[in-house]
């Protein structure tokens, strides 16, 4: 069985994803149809859907779907962490129609000027309010921001951190400092948890090779180990650079013998799915 442990859904017609470009060719409705195929092609049995927009009501309907669909078996999704009734409204979401399918919360907060608005004061009241909900907190960051991440992680211990796409390493460049020593860092928390996933689209547009991938593949797993590390395709926005199989191919071949752990034990556990 494997664990995929991060992809995503939409239906431009429900609303726009205004992230994506005019002429992208993801720039277009994918839905679980679309995915299931492609799964079970790759032999992935179980899928944690993750939210793509700031919208509130995107969360019911990804809880909604993952009642409709056994493939998804968990749904991070998305709510404002400053709102002063964040509790009140995590009980919410977990009562509505799929809500037992909730098990974390994330925002884009690559989009954020403020390299250090994780630490917020309400910020932080907000991811306390998570980790009360027995959630999990996923962070969408770019190599500045891993350094508030860090700060977050200690002071908030009773809270399971996932860092998504390895924290955006600057692969196409080809360099690894400083994100490497900041991972390290998070890594450094045993609160926290890393997705190796969103590589190919971090990579040279212009082709990718797994060689290409491996220094910051081997970084991760180090500092972090199979029992902390899950796979996760990123489809359909891998599909800018390569197919669901090629991603999944390329993960299995960058962490070698530590399958089962990086793709079913440790999201299985983390999501509690």
């Amino acid at each position: 069985m494997t664990v995929d442990a991060h992809h995503h859904v939409w239906d431009l017609s429900v609303r726009d994803q205004d992230w994506i470009a005019e002429g992208s060719p993801i720039r277009r409705d994918f839905t679980v149809a679309d995915l299931a195929p492609e799964a079970a092609a790759a032999g992935v049995d179980r899928t944690v859907l993750v939210q793509t927009v700031t919208v509130a009501e995107e969360t019911p309907e990804f809880l909604a779907l993952a009642a409709e669909h056994d493939l998804i078996a968990g749904v991070v999704g998305w709510t404002d962490l400053t709102r002063p009734d964040i509790a009140d409204e995590l009980a919410r979401l977990g009562e509505l129609p799929g809500g037992r399918y909730l098990k974390g919360i994330r925002h884009q907060v690559q989009g954020e000027p403020d390299p250090r608005w994780l630490l917020r004061a309400d910020v932080r009241r907000g991811l306390a309010a998570v980790a009360g909900a027995g959630l999990v907190y996923e962070f969408l960051v770019l190599p500045h921001q891993l350094p508030a991440c860090v700060e977050a992680a200690a002071a908030l211990p009773q809270l399971t951190f996932v860092l998504d796409h390895l924290g955006k390493p600057p692969i196409a460049a080809g360099t690894l400092e400083p994100w490497a020593a900041d991972l390290r860092a998070l890594a450094a928390h045993p609160n926290t948890v890393c997705k190796l996933s969103g590589m190919v689209t971090e990579a040279d547009p212009a082709g990718w090779t797994v060689d290409d991938l491996r220094p910051y593949a081997d970084v991760v797993l180090d500092a972090f180990g199979p029992d902390r590390l899950m796979f996760g395709s990123d489809w359909p926005v891998c599909r800018l650079a390569a197919t669901y199989a090629q991603v999944l191919d390329a993960a299995q071949e960058l962490v070698g013998s530590h399958d089962r752990r990086i793709f079913e034990t440790t999201a299985t556990r983390v999501y509690d799915l």
